[in-house]
């Protein structure tokens, strides 16, 4: 049995979409998809995922979103990611001075309401956003030279405009071919689950459809 880690976006959780979709369309064979709840703030939840990392020894780890920083924190194993948010660090950063306000937390309350379900509560206090510069980084360094990182990312994901996820880069860090590019939005629709990110899961644990 292979075993993917899958490590969920900002407010994501247990049962985030894309690995319910994942463990169902996928039943059946040699593989199971584990995706568990971690802390919003980056460090505890950095914690968290490693003691998981050393629980479940993954054969592979997918990032979704703001979740690809602590993906590519894991070294030793191949990584895919689902549109990677690799400007988010920042942008969290830049929001610490704001959160310092009631009127401030108030706001991004509002902008990023908390869903139902086992989700991510997201806390966003200046002790907490202040710790995602220093997260990014550390996600960058530890790439390691020769590892296997392979990045989807959609056509209509509006989180482009804003620099959060930066496409065009992505080949600079990972090397030509290192990702592709879909007609979708941010949140990978159904039908790239099934036409790409799983025959792509396949080709990397070499698992044979069934």
């Amino acid at each position: 049995m292979k075993t993917i880690l899958y490590i969920h976006g900002m407010g994501g959780g247990g049962d985030s979409r894309i690995p319910c979709h994942l463990n169902r369309l996928m039943a059946g064979e040699d593989v199971r998809v584990i995706v568990r709840t971690y802390d919003f703030d980056p460090e505890i939840g950095r914690s968290q995922i490693v003691s998981w990392v050393a629980e479940l020894q993954p054969d592979l780890v997918i990032g979704e979103s703001l979740g690809a920083i602590q993906a590519l924190r894991i070294q030793g194993l191949p990584h895919l990611f689902v549109s990677p948010s690799m400007g988010a660090p920042e942008k969290l950063y830049s929001l610490a001075p704001l959160s310092r306000l009631a009127l401030g937390r108030w706001f991004l309350h509002k902008l990023f309401p908390l869903r139902e379900g086992d989700r991510q509560p997201m806390k966003f206090t200046f002790d907490v956003l202040s710790k995602y510069r220093a997260h990014g980084q550390a996600a960058l360094k530890a790439i390691e030279k020769g590892g296997y990182y392979f990045a989807f990312f959609g056509t209509k994901d509006h989180y482009r405009r804003s620099g959060v996820v930066r496409p065009e880069e992505w080949p600079a860090l990972f090397g030509p071919g290192s990702c592709v590019i879909y007609e979708g939005t941010h949140f990978m629709e159904a039908e790239y689950i099934e036409s790409l990110l799983i025959p792509k899961i396949r080709e990397v644990l070499s698992l044979e459809k069934k």
